[in-house]
């Protein structure tokens, strides 16, 4: 009978030498380190200048002042000059105007056309005042101031033509404006040419006695 006493066998517990790294630790370790290869390439591959990035976020003043300027710029490319169109539209419209108002006095008369004609009237008396037929005193102190008044009355007919036409036709032969010409100074502009036209008409017909005749003395009666 054996009477030594039975030996139970513990499995022996070994503590790691200094230095050495546990393997649960190590494993959860190379976990990690994994995740963060796979995370990298993404982060790599983010562009340094891409718009939003350090320094737009560093600097937002600097940025909006930028596209403020742009902006500014635009605007003042794509807007009009104002000063520019007035003053286009100042001489056209004036000659217009003047253009009319020529044909107006050309048709009424005007203070120019009555003092050539008083003057013509007095120097046909001064020639008729030392006798004279009766014929040549009509014609020196009647038909000379009417023929100086159609004359006078004709200049300012063609001045008002000439200057409506060329407001009429300044577009075309002036230097090229974005806009056209407005409608105000076109019909001014017609209107002296009208207006001229009927002046040179009505002018031409009274200086050649078109219209009406120079009154004739009758041939004395008989004694």
């Amino acid at each position: 009978m054996n009477t030594t006493p039975s030996r139970t066998t513990t499995p022996p517990t070994t503590t790691p030498p200094a230095g050495t790294t546990d393997p649960a630790e190590g494993t959860a370790d190379a976990v990690t380190e994994e995740a963060t290869a796979q995370d990298s390439p993404v982060k790599e591959s983010e562009p340094e200048d891409a718009p939003g990035t350090r320094f737009d976020a560093a600097d937002p003043t600097t940025a909006s002042n930028d596209i403020a300027e742009q902006d500014d710029d635009g605007d003042d490319d794509l807007e009009p000059d104002h000063f520019d169109e007035a003053r286009h539209g100042i001489g056209a419209g004036a000659a217009a105007v003047v253009s009319a108002a020529l044909g107006v006095v050309a048709l009424t008369g005007t203070w120019t056309g009555r003092v050539a004609a008083e003057r013509e009237t007095l120097i046909g008396q001064i020639k008729t005042s030392g006798g004279g037929s009766a014929s040549q005193q009509i014609s020196e102190i009647y038909g000379d101031a009417w023929h100086t008044t159609a004359l006078v009355n004709g200049v300012f007919a063609v001045l008002a033509l000439l200057v409506g036409v060329f407001v009429l036709v300044r577009p075309a032969f002036g230097a090229p404006f974005e806009k056209p010409q407005p409608t105000w100074i076109r019909a001014f502009a017609l209107a002296g040419v009208a207006l001229g036209v009927l002046g040179v008409l009505i002018s031409a017909g009274m200086y050649f006695d078109l219209f009406a005749a120079l009154p004739s003395a009758g041939a004395p009666a008989a004694g």
